[in-house]
């Protein structure tokens, strides 16, 4: 959908100001302010205001080579309604033709000429002129934004169908995080960060360097050409702003997800919860550390054996894995640590996330996990009746506590 910006109050003022002036003195002040605003004013006050670049450049030659006060002397104003008409006051049919086609394309009109293409002035301008209105790219972006348009992004807001606890289930994921801060005990959001190809491949963004001296990568992004990919699985504690991110070289298991939770506990954990009684860990549905994995159960609990200590899993509803936290609080200030260098290394990659900092103090230890994961493995029955596992009343199936075997 295209909308207009509507002008801020300051503005309302000054075009309120611009109104009671004559056409000439109104072209000199919006020159004045034009030139006031440096590069970009031009553009940014030809459409505030309806004039037209031209206009505007011609007016801040004559202040600059003090032509405006040698007209001023003269005292000659061009009478109102002087000067060429615009193409839509010449050609009334024009709007209405606009409107016609911005309709077609945005209810998808399958006999619309404009169905299939990127909706831009100059293919409606096209359009327009195939229809017996001659016009210009230019002339239909103004046209659009005195109609009340703009250009816009998508917006992702929709987002499907959704469980019919998915509210009960946050509610309860907040209250349990309550409980565990107020007790000092620690509070995990965990997940796994996309997939990265390391080798010389471009990655998104830009970067100080040299200039004419640019990063050289590859052309194509094959898999073959890489080192190898990393698989950045994080677990990053709510509260203390603090996040222990485990790469990967081989494979997204359950097992790889608690070992990264397990050296979260080595090297942070442990030396600020020396004593916990129990944790908390806010993980998506899916993936690795999914609601349904049997692996992820087990090897959970064979961590609260070694630690001694109750692990509470609550599970984020399905489709909704943009709410957990570690997504905004780390992965993202990660993306933007890492944009433009090329992850050459898995020395790149660690090194890279290690620096990761936020102005509220976030601090993150990277490590290098080498293990061969192994994928399919089969968790029995019997395995399963030997965990310690109690499911909560609430959504049993996402929410239960591993405690200790001993």
């Amino acid at each position: 959908m295209i909308r207009s910006r509507r002008p801020t109050q300051p503005e309302s003022r000054w075009l309120t100001v611009l109104g009671t002036l004559n056409e000439y003195q109104a072209r000199l002040y919006v020159a004045d302010r034009a030139m006031d605003q440096g590069r970009g004013g031009i553009t940014r006050l030809s459409r505030l205001t309806g004039m037209s670049r031209t206009t505007i450049t011609k007016a801040m030659e004559e202040l600059k080579n003090g032509a405006a006060r040698a007209q001023a002397v003269k005292g000659r104003v061009r009478e109102v309604g002087g000067g060429r008409k615009k193409v839509e006051q010449a050609d009334p049919e024009l709007r209405s033709s606009l409107g016609k086609i911005l309709d077609e394309t945005t209810a998808g009109d399958p006999m619309s000429e404009l169905r299939w293409t990127n909706k831009s002035t100059q293919a409606m301008a096209e359009e327009l002129t195939n229809q017996g209105h001659a016009v210009s790219d230019k002339t239909v972006a103004r046209c659009l934004r005195e109609m009340g348009y703009s250009m816009q992004l998508n917006q992702k807001t929709r987002e499907g169908r959704q469980h019919r606890d998915r509210d009960l289930q946050f509610l309860y994921i907040n209250r349990q995080v309550a409980a565990f801060r107020k007790s000092g005990d620690p509070v995990l959001s965990v997940d796994t960060k996309k997939k990265e190809l390391v080798g010389a491949f471009k990655n998104g963004g830009r970067t100080w360097r040299p200039k004419g001296d640019p990063q050289r990568v590859n052309v194509h992004d094959f898999p073959s050409l890489a080192e190898g990919k990393a698989i950045p699985y994080g677990a990053y504690e709510i509260g203390a702003d603090r996040a222990v991110v485990n790469v990967g070289v081989t494979h997204d298991t359950a097992e790889f997800a608690v070992e990264s939770i397990r050296r979260w506990w080595k090297l942070s954990g442990r030396k600020r919860k020396q004593r916990a009684k129990r944790i908390l860990i806010c993980a998506d549905a899916g993936g690795s550390n999914s609601s349904r994995s049997r692996a992820w159960k087990l090897h959970l609990q064979a961590l609260a054996d070694e630690l001694g200590i109750a692990i509470t899993v609550c599970h984020y509803p399905p489709g909704t894995s943009k709410w957990n936290k570690i997504e905004h609080r780390l992965f993202s200030f990660i993306s933007l640590t890492w944009k433009g260098q090329p992850l050459v290394t898995y020395e790149t990659v660690v090194n890279l996330i290690g620096a990761t900092t936020t102005k509220s103090g976030l601090r993150v230890k990277a490590v290098l996990d080498t293990n061969d994961y192994e994928t399919g493995v089969k968790v029995t029955n019997s395995q399963m009746e030997s965990l310690r596992l109690r499911r909560h009343s609430n959504h049993p199936d996402w929410n239960y506590t591993l405690k200790p075997r001993t």
